[in-house]
């Protein structure tokens, strides 16, 4: 049994993990967190969360290095951001002193608005094409699922509804499918499945006796990246949109994470370790070319990146 990478899990969302724990029986750890959307476009800044030395925040970055922005600054841990297809929202993830809710936030900063307010925990946000839904994992009470609900709030509709956990959903560009990883049994492993952005029928595009988790569609539709475990630890892949096709992009020693394609798709931002912690890396879409954005001290994780 494979243990998995928990990262910047506050006191209510490991309070939801561990409700998970015991719904889903031998897994020991469940990992959860965005894949964020890509849309078509002049690639941008990159999003991504790092810590300030007392919590996770926001922040900005561009995809070369350099001009860090600080986007949130508090006391509560914010998490897993995800850009807007016209590049002037941020959709996260922030404790509010109770659980864990979705807001929407300027990219420099202000206008912070709380989407999600409930008692049973939000996460992963991705923005819909239209830039009017957020599509995020939810938890019902016994697992976690996925559901659509209007940008500015209300409207919330639950798509998935079954006995297993499923996480991080993300658009396709046109908007008529999601796709997001699902547990493939009570005591499965983690596969990538999309679905009619309305509900319905899902459909599974892995089938492996190793977790694939974070599911990102590139910019044309095509393809989807996504993390993949191959036994020693986790690597970058991407398969065709309707299954197939699978390709190795990274290849090393140390774990690779939460693949966002640039919405120009000739690139893929993820998260990787350094040897010491991790940071935000690109590759080229067909793998080769990696390019360390940040280097620093402390953890980044889940990069997404914007348009300008």
């Amino acid at each position: 049994m494979k243990t998995v990478r928990i990262n910047h899990l506050g006191g209510a969302l490991l309070a939801a993990a561990a409700g998970l724990l015991a719904a889903v029986g031998l897994v020991m750890v469940l990992y959860a967190q965005p894949a964020e959307a890509t849309f078509p476009g002049k690639p941008g800044k990159i999003a991504y969360e790092g810590n300030d030395g007392n919590d996770a925040e926001i922040y900005t970055i561009k995809p070369g290095g350099g001009g860090r922005v600080k986007v949130t600054d508090n006391n509560a841990g914010d998490y897993g951001p995800s850009y807007s297809p016209s590049g002037k929202k941020i959709a996260y993830e922030g404790n509010d002193g109770n659980d864990v809710e979705i807001y929407t936030i300027k990219p420099g900063g202000g206008g912070r608005v709380k989407v999600t307010d409930n008692n049973a925990g939000d996460y992963t946000p991705s923005y819909s094409p239209s830039g009017k839904k957020i599509v995020f994992s939810g938890f019902d009470g016994q697992d976690r699922e996925i559901y659509t609900i209007n940008v500015g709030g209300g409207g919330r509709v639950q798509l998935t509804d079954n006995a297993t956990g499923d996480y991080e959903p993300n658009y396709s560009p046109s908007g008529k499918k999601i796709a997001y990883s699902g547990q493939d049994g009570p005591n499965g492993d983690r596969e990538i499945y999309t679905i009619n952005a309305g509900g319905g029928s899902k459909v599974q595009l892995t089938d492996n006796a190793t977790g694939d988790s974070e599911p990102n569609y590139s910019p044309s539709g095509k393809k989807i990246a996504f993390e993949g475990d191959e036994g020693n630890d986790s690597e970058i892949y991407k398969i065709n949109a309707g299954g197939g096709g699978r390709l190795q992009l990274t290849d090393n020693n140390t774990n690779d994470y939460e693949p966002n394609y640039s919405p120009s798709g000739k690139k893929i931002a993820y998260s990787g370790s350094d040897g010491n912690d991790d940071e935000i890396y690109t590759i080229n879409a067909g793998g080769g070319g990696k390019f360390n954005v940040t280097d620093n001290s402390t953890n980044d994780y889940e990069p997404s990146w914007g348009s300008q």
